[in-house]
């Protein structure tokens, strides 16, 4: 009886202690594709609109991910009309052909801004059809179907809204793709295309890899956000993954935008690193150690 009463003790005491051992942090910190990830999953769910749709606009840089794709569909249901916005633009660039259906949807949005941001994305996917109609409806001032509200109906007929809102949502920002740059130059008259932001995006597919250095040190030091937003988007499209790790402290940028373009980034560059080790694992391993022979200077703030 004395030993099964201790036995029975002592599986309590294990019990508690595993418990107790599973609730300690873990003694691995997170890595630079984990830490992105939870940035996005808490920007999708935070309650402030503005990093709702920052969040989900950057995921457009992750191509067709199943888990991006995901996050950007719950979002076409978000009670804010520039979340639902970013949501349909995302995907388009995504080139989400699955999410096709949800966008048509979309159209039938009470916000304008919202139906042209998913009608652009409806045309990248090569549903011209629903696309062309919503913009039969811009330039006639008339819906085929059901009618827009009166407010929508002024919008239509404001050239300076209409205008805005291309620039909102992605209509009006080449050659740049993940986040809405020119909506945030337009609203603060500014020049919606810095050079050097331009020459960032025209680099991305330069195979130099004195170019790719350069790109690095403009995303970590460059005083203009767009500058550095624009760096990392072309080091993102550049598909260097030995230029990922590099990047990972732009994480902790000061600006938002730069943040959610380097998560997207991250992850990108993390996963076409993956692929380079099955095809070619002594690539990476090369890639890796020239990586690591370069410096990273300290990222602007």
């Amino acid at each position: 009886m004395i030993l099964d009463r201790f036995t029975r003790i002592s599986v309590v005491v294990a019990c508690a202690a595993a418990v107790a051992v599973c609730s300690l942090p873990s003694a691995y910190p997170l890595t630079g594709t984990e830490k992105a990830w939870s940035m996005f999953e808490s920007a999708a769910q935070g309650k402030s609109a503005s990093q709702r749709a920052i969040g989900i606009r950057a995921l457009g840089l992750l191509g067709d991910d199943a888990h991006a794709r995901g996050l950007a569909e719950r979002a076409l249901n978000d009670p804010n009309p520039a979340v639902r916005a970013a949501a349909a633009t995302a995907l388009g660039q995504m080139h989400a052909t699955e999410s096709i259906p949800k966008l048509q949807k979309l159209l039938s949005d009470a916000r304008i801004a919202v139906v042209m941001a998913a009608a652009h994305s409806l045309r990248d996917l090569k549903d011209t059809r629903s696309a062309y109609a919503v913009y039969y409806d811009v330039l006639t001032g008339e819906r085929k179907g059901d009618g827009l509200i009166v407010q929508q109906m002024d919008t239509l007929h404001n050239p300076k809204e209409l205008a805005k809102i291309g620039l909102e949502q992605g209509i009006g920002y080449v050659p740049f793709a993940g986040i809405g740059w020119d909506a945030w130059r337009y609203t603060h008259k500014k020049d919606p295309h810095p050079v050097r932001a331009v020459a960032a995006a025209f680099l991305a597919h330069d195979p130099d890899p004195a170019t790719g250095r350069a790109l690095v040190r403009t995303a970590l030091n460059d005083k203009d956000w767009i500058v550095r937003a624009a760096a990392i988007e072309a080091i993102a499209q550049r598909g260097d993954p030995a230029l990922g790790d590099k990047i990972v402290v732009s994480l902790f940028d000061a600006n938002v935008r730069v943040r959610f373009t380097a998560a997207a980034a991250v992850i990108r560059l993390d996963v076409l690193g993956r692929k380079v080790s099955l095809k070619d694992p002594d690539k990476r391993t090369a890639q890796t150690k020239d990586a690591a022979h370069r410096d990273s200077p300290v990222p602007a703030r």
